[in-house]
C-alpha cells in the first residue's frame, strides 16, 4: 500500500500541489479539502473548509492520513500543524510558533532585526495617531503593512502622504482587514527588483527550489493595487549565483539558527520575498508556504518526485531527498474576474480550457472555479493560472498567452506583460 496524502486548500497553489503529488509512485490515495474542480481531476475532494481545523484533524485521523500538506497560510497560523502533530500525524508545514513568520509582520521584522538579517528599516505602531504622525514625517515613498494576514493585500507602497494616511485609516480605524490591522509596520521603501526564493527546510538544512518572480499588482507595468499575484515565471534572472549564495549565507542560515534560539524548529516551506539591488538581497517578507502563483511554474519545472521532500520536511530530517529541475523556463499567467481585487461578479460560464491545454507544454491550474449545474464557472477573484514551459522564456510566454487567448468568460481579465522584466534584463 502506498501513502495516503491530504492537501489542505482549494486554490491554484493547491491544484499545482495535487497535480504534482498525484504523479508520485509513492502515493496510492490523495484527498483535497476542500479542493476545486481542477483538483478533482487528481484527488478526491472533501467539503471541509480550511478554517475548520477540528474537522480537518478528524478527517486526517479517520482516514489514517500519512502526510498532510497545508497549502494556505491561515490554517498554519491558526495551529493546524500543532493539532495534527498531537495526533501523531505527519504534516508538511510549520507549527503555530513558526507560522508567525508570516502570520505577524511585527514578529518577522523583529526576528530579522535581532539576528542581523538584511531588511528595510522599520517602526511598529499600535495606535493610529502615533502611526499617522510618524508617516507624515517619513520620506516618500513609504511602505505600510498590516501586522496580520490579509491575503496579500495588507500592504501599501504610498507615493503621497494622502495615500499613506488613507491606507492607515483603512487598516487601523476602518479595520478593512479585521484584527490583522490592530498593529502596523511602517518601513522604508527599498529600491531594486523583487524575486521569490522558496526552500524546503527541516529547521537546519535547506533544499532550494529555483528562483521565480511574482507580479503582485493588478495592472501592466506594476500599476494599480496589490493582488494575491497576477502571474509568475521561473527562473528569475535577477537572482544570480552570487545572489543565491548571499541569500543562503545572510538570510536562511542566520534565520533558522535564530529561530532555534527562540525555541522554534521550523519544518516545512520558507518563502523569502526579496528586493535585489546590485546583487545585494534584502528581505521584504517571509511566507510559510509555497507561493501562489509561483508554485505553478516551479512545479512544472520539477522533474523529480515532490513527495520525498515533503515527507522529510514533515519528519524533521532532510536526508537524501533532492531535486531534478528542467532547465527550460516556465511562466504562469493568472486570469481573474473583472473588477478584482475589488468587487467582482461570480457565476459566469468558463469556456476553452480543453482547447488551451491542447497547446504543447501548457497546464491550466484552477484557482477560483466551481461547478454549477454541470458547468464550470468563476467563483473567485483569481480564477485560473495558465502555465507553460518553453525552450526559452519568450517561447514559454508566447505559449501561455496563446492558451490564455483560447479561454473565455464574461469580464475575464489578465495582465499582458508577465515575464517582460526578464526579457528586458536578457536584452540588456
Amino acid at each position: 500500500m502506498g501513502l495516503t496524502v491530504l492537501v489542505v486548500g482549494g486554490g491554484g497553489r493547491e491544484h499545482a500541489l495535487a497535480w504534482k503529488i498525484s504523479r508520485s509512485p509513492l502515493v496510492s490515495r490523495l484527498y483535497a479539502a476542500p479542493g476545486n474542480p481542477g483538483i478533482a481531476r487528481h484527488a478526491e475532494c472533501v467539503p471541509i473548509p480550511v478554517a475548520d481545523l477540528q474537522a480537518l484533524r478528524d478527517f486526517a485521523v479517520s482516514r489514517k492520513v500519512d502526510l498532510t500538506v497545508v497549502g494556505p497560510e491561515a490554517p498554519l497560523a491558526a495551529g493546524l500543524a500543532d493539532l495534527l502533530a498531537r495526533e501523531g500525524l505527519l504534516v508538511c508545514g510549520p507549527d503555530r510558533a513558526g507560522a508567525q513568520m508570516e502570520g505577524s509582520k511585527v514578529f518577522m521584522k523583529t526576528i530579522l532585526a535581532k539576528y542581523g538579517i538584511p531588511t528595510a528599516a522599520f517602526r511598529v505602531f499600535d495606535e493610529y495617531d502615533d502611526a499617522e504622525q510618524y508617516v507624515l514625517t517619513h520620506r516618500l515613498p513609504v511602505v505600510i503593512k498590516a501586522d496580520g494576514l490579509a491575503a496579500g493585500k495588507g500592504v501599501a507602497v504610498a507615493q503621497t502622504y494622502e495615500e499613506a494616511v488613507a491606507f492607515l485609516r483603512d487598516v487601523m480605524e476602518r479595520r478593512v482587514f479585521g484584527d490583522a490591522g490592530s498593529r502596523v509596520v511602517i518601513e522604508e521603501c527599498l529600491a531594486g527588483e523583487e524575486a521569490s526564493y522558496i526552500v524546503f527546510t527541516d529547521g537546519t538544512k535547506v533544499v532550494p527550489l529555483p528562483s521565480s518572480q511574482d507580479h503582485k499588482r493588478i495592472g501592466d507595468e506594476d500599476q494599480g493595487p496589490n493582488t494575491g499575484g497576477m502571474g509568475a515565471y521561473s527562473p528569475a534572472p535577477v537572482v544570480t549565483l552570487r545572489v543565491e549564495e548571499r541569500v543562503h549565507r545572510q538570510v536562511f542560515e542566520p534565520l533558522l539558527a535564530g529561530l532555534r534560539k527562540e525555541g522554534i524548529t521550523f519544518r516545512g516551506i520558507l518563502y523569502a520575498g526579496l528586493m535585489i539591488e546590485n546583487d545585494i538581497p534584502r528581505v521584504l517578507e517571509f511566507n510559510v508556504r509555497f507561493g501562489d502563483p509561483e508554485a505553478q511554474p516551479l512545479f512544472l519545472r520539477l522533474k523529480s518526485d515532490l513527495v520525498p521532500l515533503l515527507l522529510q520536511c514533515a519528519q524533521g530530517k532532510i536526508t537524501d531527498a533532492g531535486m531534478e529541475i528542467d532547465p527550460r523556463p516556465t511562466v504562469c499567467v493568472v486570469m481573474s474576474s473583472g473588477g478584482y481585487p475589488g468587487g467582482y461578479t461570480k457565476g459566469f460560464p468558463i469556456e476553452g480550457i480543453v482547447e488551451a491545454e491542447k497547446e504543447d507544454g501548457v497546464v491550466v491550474f484552477h484557482a477560483g472555479t466551481a461547478t454549477v449545474d454541470g458547468r464550470l464557472v468563476n467563483s473567485g477573484g483569481r480564477v485560473l493560472g495558465v502555465t507553460a514551459i518553453g525552450d526559452s522564456l519568450k517561447g514559454a510566454i508566447d505559449r501561455a498567452y496563446r492558451a490564455v487567448g483560447k479561454i473565455h468568460w464574461e469580464g475575464a481579465y489578465h495582465r499582458t506583460d508577465i515575464g517582460r522584466k526578464a526579457l528586458r534584463r536578457g536584452a540588456a
